[in-house]
């Protein structure tokens, strides 16, 4: 016999369920040996006996006046309940379905019963019921998993939040313990320099020797300007110096630094500019693009120490989403400015650390390790990137990336004041309210503002401040701190002088420039900056320009 034939013979004895063929009058003709053995009967003794025969009595009365009528009338029958007498006088309770089998002829060859044992259906319902609830039950303990899960991650969350701000707030703390000692060793040397000239200054008009003074003013001056240079390389690192935003052609700035660079360069090093010709207008504080250019370039000469190739190169950037992604940045247009030199290169570590503040390769004494932290403050806060590409013994490439903004650049402020113009004259009556609480700055300005002129008010106070602009006084500009006693600062008082004074003009003078006076880095129509500290001369031809709208 073949193996498959084999298979299903063994398949049909072996079934879960009884499987007969049965005449049409009901004569079995075949009974495999699971329903043999639920009736106690070898599988042959059951050949020939009538199925009815095999019924409890309201079996047979069933099957006479329904089972078979409906089987021959429609050829099936499903699932009926019925009794079967077992060999040993037992009762087994069935569930029974029966089709009928015809040949080409349309002839009923046989009647195909198959039996399923009910109590095994039931337990199977019953097991079915069981997993049923089973299953009903984990979906609901699921689901309450679901909503505890929730809470579970928002708290995991919360916790690694803290713990990063923690991290954040201990590397904060690191920077600022690094900030501290070299802060406090450059402003030594620096207050050295001023109170020393100070006091010999006072020693020598006490003396009566006038003749010497002027160098004692201008050492002074000399220290006062690499201290303030110094505070604003710290407010670039932290990037909450007072910048103030101007459309700036880069090329144009380039070109008028070009000369400067060339001298500061040496003749052993070859300066290359390259300019790119319809080349974007950028938002940007110029002097402070200055100030980074002008760092980059000497960073790049310090590279070269037995000369080289200095190249300034200006471009037009698109980022894709990819390359921004790459350089930190929005995708978009930006005006790039890149210094390359052909110097002795970074290794990968010094590119990792080498916008950490004071951190320099230089020799001691050769560089505060200020200038590339303040240039990435800067960039950061203008809305830009600054990048690094190098390679030992090749050179580097110092890249500036500056957002594109769509106006026309404009002229540098400090223009007027660069060419030596003496600082213009007051017209009759026009008045300045000065508002400081610092009394040396109220009285240096209110001074300078007297000697070109003007009439000036001082107020102390944001409060005091205000209750001037209410009042009557003509008052032209509104000079104001940032950061002022009595629970108003300068921008409150600025926008509250403009609710009681609409288009009053207002002049921040501050070295510290807080999220509540300027937004993102912009100042707001009306309103402009002088960051301290300054000259004065610079000062009352910032006022002038204010107040004439030139």
């Amino acid at each position: 016999m073949p193996q498959d034939v084999e298979d299903l013979k063994d398949l049909f004895e072996n079934a879960p369920c009884g499987y007969i063929s049965v005449e049409p009058a009901g004569r079995i003709i075949k009974a495999n040996q699971t329903f043999a053995a639920w009736m106690g009967y070898e599988g042959n003794q059951l050949v020939g006996r009538r199925f009815q025969d095999l019924l409890s009595i309201a079996g047979k009365i069933y099957y006479e006046t329904h089972f078979a009528p409906l089987l021959r009338m429609q050829g099936f029958f499903n699932e009926v309940a019925l009794e079967l007498l077992c060999a040993n006088g037992s009762r087994l309770s069935v569930l029974v379905n029966a089709v009928e089998r015809r040949d080409d002829a349309g002839r009923v060859r046989f009647i195909r019963i198959t039996i399923f044992n009910a109590s095994d259906r039931r337990r199977y319902e019953q097991q079915l019921l069981e997993a049923r609830r089973a299953a009903e039950q984990a979906s609901a303990e699921l689901r309450e998993l679901n909503l505890t899960l929730e809470a579970r991650i928002e708290k995991a969350v919360q916790e690694r939040m803290t713990a990063e701000d923690a991290l954040r707030q201990a590397q904060k703390m690191e920077a600022v313990g690094q900030l501290t000692g070299g802060i406090a060793h450059d402003f030594n040397n620096l207050l050295a320099g001023i109170t020393g000239s100070l006091e010999l200054l006072r020693r020598r008009v006490a003396q009566g020797r006038l003749s010497e003074l002027e160098r004692y003013i201008v050492a002074a001056q000399g220290a006062s300007k690499r201290a303030a240079t110094l505070t604003h390389r710290l407010l670039a690192f932290s990037r909450r110096q007072a910048l103030d935003p101007k459309p700036t052609d880069m090329n144009g700035l380039v070109a008028g630094m070009e000369d400067l660079i060339r001298r500061t360069m040496g003749p052993a090093v070859v300066v290359e500019v390259v300019a790119a010709s319809g080349l974007w207008t950028t938002l940007v504080d110029a002097n402070q693009l200055e100030n980074a250019l002008l760092n980059l370039c000497i960073n790049a000469r310090d590279a070269m120490p037995d000369g080289g190739k200095l190249m300034i190169e200006t471009g037009n950037r698109w980022l894709d989403e990819r390359t921004a992604r790459d350089r930190d940045l929005p995708p978009g247009q930006y005006a790039s400015l890149c210094v390359s030199d052909t110097g002795t290169g970074m290794p990968p570590e010094v590119i990792e650390r080498a916008f950490d503040p004071f951190f320099t390769t230089k020799p001691i004494g050769k560089g505060t390790g200020l200038g590339l932290s303040m240039i990435y403050g800067f960039a950061r806060q203008s809305g830009g990137q600054v990048r690094i590409y190098s390679e030992l013994g090749r050179g580097t490439t110092m890249c500036l990336y500056l957002p594109r903004h769509f106006g026309e650049a404009e002229a540098a402020e400090a223009a007027e004041a660069a060419r030596g113009i003496e600082a213009p004259r007051a017209e009759q009556g026009e008045t300045v309210l000065v508002v400081d609480d610092e009394p040396t700055v109220r009285m240096l300005v209110t001074e300078v503002l007297e000697e070109l002129g003007y009439r000036a008010i001082e107020a102390a106070a944001g409060p005091e401040g205000l209750r001037i602009l209410q009042s009557n006084a003509r008052i032209d500009l509104l000079i104001t701190d940032v950061g002022l006693p009595g629970g108003m600062n300068g921008r409150q008082l600025a926008e509250a002088g403009q609710a009681v004074r609409p288009g009053l003009k207002v002049l921040f003078i501050t070295g510290y420039a807080e999220n509540a006076v300027i937004s993102h880095g912009h100042l707001e129509p009306g309103m402009h900056m002088l960051t301290k500290p300054f000259a004065m001369d610079a000062l009352a031809s910032r006022i002038k320009r204010i107040i004439t709208g030139g």
